[in-house]
């Protein structure tokens, strides 16, 4: 069973009323997010408010704000930023996207997103993890997101996701319905050989040349993290 809490080296996590808990994979998109030229950042479904802590503590002056649809979550993302150093520029509205679009905020230059994506999986009984992981009319959809982006983001902006392969080319298909195009694409596996298990793509509302990378998290033998994932967590982890 998942601890209560995750400790970082620079803030805390607490976790127990959040549906989806502290995951490498959401690590990962933290690390890899590009912040470059971050001027407003919005983590869209940030539940902890993980996605938001890792971008505030690493851009300096980045201001960041944060929905999350269940209440309960976002209560204790709230409070994640509260009490964390970086708290001044970060806030939590408890809302769905829907309804925060309808608040008409001003254009970010980043949006990032970890969002739910079992389609075809069998959901458990726990109402707010089937919101959080599957996707759903009660959940956050890929036109939805696409929708939302293409409006909110400054022109030179970005939106930054993770996804497994069938969903990333599913909603790539949506941007391009919305006018987002592809602008960086990041295939992660857990060890060198083995398959692409999810992708970090960057879209844009410019299309350009698109930059195509490759992560393995795991080193040959599988039981330690490889040099390249230390790096991008060197700072966060504990271990690090």
């Amino acid at each position: 069973m998942p601890n209560d809490y995750f400790q970082f080296q620079q803030f805390r996590v607490d976790q127990s009323h959040c549906a989806m808990k502290v995951s490498t994979d959401a690590c990962l998109l933290g690390a890899v997010v590009d912040l470059t030229g971050a001027t407003r950042l919005l983590d869209v479904g940030t539940g902890t408010g993980l996605l938001a802590l890792m971008a505030a503590q690493r851009h300096p002056t980045v201001s960041i704000e944060a929905v999350e649809i269940d209440q309960a979550a976002a209560a204790q993302a709230a409070a994640n930023a509260a009490s964390s150093t970086w708290g001044a520029r970060m806030q939590v509205w408890a809302l769905s996207l829907a309804q925060y679009a309808a608040t008409r905020p001003a254009p970010f230059s980043h949006i990032v997103c970890n969002p739910p994506f079992f389609q075809q999986s069998w959901p458990s009984a726990d109402a707010a993890r089937n919101t959080a992981r599957h996707v759903s009319a009660a959940s956050l959809s890929f036109a939805e997101l696409a929708a939302f982006a293409a409006e909110f983001l400054l022109p030179s902006g970005t939106l930054t996701l993770l996804l497994p392969p069938p969903e990333m080319a599913r909603f790539t298909e949506e941007a391009r319905n919305h006018g987002l195009h592809l602008g960086a694409h990041l295939a992660v596996r857990h060890r060198v050989g083995g398959r692409v298990t999810r992708h970090i793509s960057c879209f844009r509302l410019h299309q350009g040349a698109v930059t195509e990378t490759e992560l393995v998290i795991n080193d040959s033998g599988g039981a330690e993290y490889s040099e390249a994932f230390r790096q991008l967590l060197t700072g966060f982890y504990l271990a690090f």
